[in-house]
């Protein structure tokens, strides 16, 4: 099964890498490619260019087998729209092949705000990862999608290239891009929240007001 993990990364910390390794785990994969995006249409516009951020990912990657990088949406022009992403990556491996994209309840509860949001099911699985909040409003789309979808063990991802949505409970550590990045600026130091190859690159380059 192909795994992406999509994200701004703004800057890549401990949180995201961390929950990716639980992936892979939780899974039973061999990889999960982690996928910075370009121009995120939900959110405002990154502190870090998309090159920048693709570099600090790279440092952080470096020497763990089990994760990968995609920065295909990077190449493009405007916002990076996952319809989009996926119908190329199905291209590539196939109409069999069973693939997975990785979502935070918070960003699943706006799903059907989503440029062609209806097509996403058919191109591929969800994987929802329960963070803290609100939940889903019962009697909005996504739950409703969540009841026809929902499965309850991995090994149903396995058996079909598309269509299921699980639910995943995974520990996470409380860390955020937005809180690293407002550490920085106030004068703070970030270490021991992300990679320290990371920090010495933020650093280097000056990002975020180092």
């Amino acid at each position: 099964m192909h795994v992406i993990y999509g994200g701004t990364f703004d800057p890549i910390h401990h949180g995201h890498l961390r929950l990716a390794v639980e992936l892979r785990e939780r899974l039973g994969v061999a990889k999960v490619a982690l996928m910075p995006c370009h121009v995120p249409p939900h959110r405002d516009v990154p502190g870090a260019t998309s090159a920048q951020r693709l570099a600090l990912l790279e440092l952080a990657i470096a020497g763990e087998p089990g994760l990968t990088l995609d920065d295909r949406e990077l190449g493009r022009e405007g916002a990076s729209y996952t319809a989009e992403t996926l119908t190329q990556l199905r291209a590539e491996i196939g109409p069999d092949e069973p693939l997975a994209m990785v979502l935070g309840t918070d960003s699943f509860a706006g799903f059907d705000r989503w440029q062609e949001w209806e097509r996403i099911p058919e191109l591929a699985h969800i994987v929802v990862v329960q963070r803290p909040g609100p939940g889903l409003a019962p009697d909005g789309v996504p739950a409703r999608l969540l009841n026809q979808r929902s499965v309850e063990r991995v090994e149903a991802l396995f058996r079909a290239p598309c269509g299921h949505i699980l639910q995943l409970d995974p520990p996470l550590l409380d860390i955020s891009a937005t809180g690293i990045r407002d550490r920085i600026l106030s004068g703070h130091s970030p270490r021991y929240l992300l990679p320290d190859p990371v920090w010495r690159e933020i650093q280097r380059q000056r990002l975020y007001g180092a």
